[in-house]
């Protein structure tokens, strides 16, 4: 029978992380149509609340009872601000594996937020559900991404070439597609020893496909 991930959600000390409800679409929507979203996911520009909405309500739960994966709102844990969010996909059970991604709206970032969610759905992995690996694929300019997976204690492990599509936004308004490399990154139960010690205030997001 194919595992699932519980309903869940992850605190820090500064985090909420929790599943995606209906009052996230107007922040979410938001935070989809910031340009640099645009650049390194493939996330719809523009992004509709509609769109939003389907994500929420449809997609989300299917990932999480299917086993595919788990979309999580991250939110302040004073405001309750939705800052951003943390999605697992192509998790296979068999192996114990999936692969991580984060997005953080424009406004949070610079204040470590990706690093602290990220890790704390790390260490949950790990501990709660038994996972041995998890992967994260940044796209080769997206530095502050790579600066996320380093932070968290990620190792590279090699490159892919011309597997990733970034995308450029025109001066007309219209998005023109960039082959590029992925970075392909992997962390292991052992990579955490530490690491919370030794994160600092930096922040990003990866590139994945699979954002609705």
């Amino acid at each position: 029978m194919t595992s699932t991930f519980p309903n869940i959600s992850i605190s820090t000390e500064r985090l909420v992380l929790r599943p995606l409800d209906e009052d996230d679409i107007p922040a979410l929507t938001e935070m989809m149509n910031d340009e640099q979203v645009g650049s390194w996911t493939d996330v719809p520009q523009p992004y509709t609340e509609d769109r939003a909405r389907r994500w929420i309500t449809e997609y989300a739960p299917n990932e999480r009872t299917s086993g595919r994966g788990l979309d999580l709102a991250v939110t302040e844990f004073l405001t309750q601000r939705l800052v951003g969010i943390v999605q697992l996909a192509k998790t296979n059970w068999h192996i114990r594996s999936t692969e991580l991604s984060y997005i953080i709206a424009p406004w949070a970032r610079g204040e470590g937020y990706a690093s602290e969610a990220a890790l704390a759905t790390a260490q949950w992995l790990f501990g709660d559900q038994k996972l041995e690996r998890i992967e994260l694929r940044t796209a080769a300019d997206n530095t502050a991404s790579q600066q996320v997976a380093q932070k968290i204690g990620c190792i590279s492990e090699g490159v892919l070439r011309g597997a990733c599509i970034a995308h450029v936004h025109g001066d007309d308004g219209t998005w023109s597609d960039v082959r590029t490399d992925f970075i392909v990154w992997s962390l292991l139960p052992e990579d955490l020893e530490g690491t919370a010690e030794q994160l600092e205030d930096i922040d990003g997001f990866t590139s994945l496909a699979d954002w609705n």
